[in-house]
């Protein structure tokens, strides 16, 4: 597949998973009486990906998130030339969402950006006052087992067809433990694309959510590639 075509897909499935994502926190977990709360927010982004997985996993591989991508190039499963590519079109297709996202939000006379447009942070931008040390080793700790997970999953050696439920319901559950925490990144793309919006305290503890991610992603490809890779003998 031309990378040209791969990168467009990741570029569209990278906003859907920001835009469906974040969208649902923003427009929908409050909403009065009706909200759909945080569970319905981790579902939602589970959601995003376990759909994006059908429709262009055989395009791009589907990975939505540089530190996915990072943790494939480690694991010797992603040409390392790619990934700077791989980024740029994430990066790109979750600005445009959150873009997108604000232009929407902001129809409602009461939306307020300080709220944040779903940002990641820690510290008094925790939803849940959590501090740096926390944030930093939940991304770390749940960005090593999502990749664990994409990579086990993805396995020659996995049931076939498979992979995109346990890669979204994986994502989801990520979303359960963490949003009162970080309000759940383990991706850089999501957290970039809202930050750039919101700026401030969004963009001063954006660090954060590149620099966990893709160090949990980093140890995971090291780790799978230890634990289970196999060469396939067909």
């Amino acid at each position: 597949m031309p990378l040209s075509k791969r990168l467009a897909a990741e570029l569209f499935g990278t906003f859907w998973l920001v835009f469906g994502g974040c969208g649902s926190a923003v427009l929908a977990a409050a909403f009065p009486e009706l909200g759909i709360g945080f569970a319905g927010v981790a579902l939602a982004f589970g959601l995003t990906v376990l759909t994006m997985a059908f429709a262009i996993g055989h395009i791009s591989g589907c990975h939505l998130n540089p530190a996915v991508s990072l943790g494939l190039v480690v694991c010797g499963r992603f040409p390392a030339k790619d990934f700077l590519p791989y980024v740029i079109a994430q990066v790109v297709g979750a600005i445009a969402a959150a873009g997108v996202l604000y232009f929407i939000a902001s129809g409602q006379p009461s939306f307020d950006i300080a709220g944040g447009l779903a940002s990641n942070g820690y510290g008094l931008h925790s939803p849940g006052g959590y501090s740096l040390a926390s944030g930093l080793a939940i991304e770390v700790v749940l960005t090593f087992g999502f990749l664990i997970v994409i990579l086990g999953a993805t396995d020659w050696r996995a049931p076939a067809g498979f992979a995109p439920i346990a890669i979204g319901l994986a994502l989801t559950l990520i979303h359960l433990i963490s949003i009162p925490v970080t309000n759940t990144s383990v991706n850089p793309a999501r957290s970039t694309g809202p930050a750039l919006f919101v700026g401030g305290w969004a963009l001063g503890q954006l660090w954060l959510f590149w620099v966990a991610p893709l160090l949990g992603a980093a140890l995971a490809g090291f780790a799978y590639r230890w634990l289970g890779e196999a060469p396939r003998n067909d």
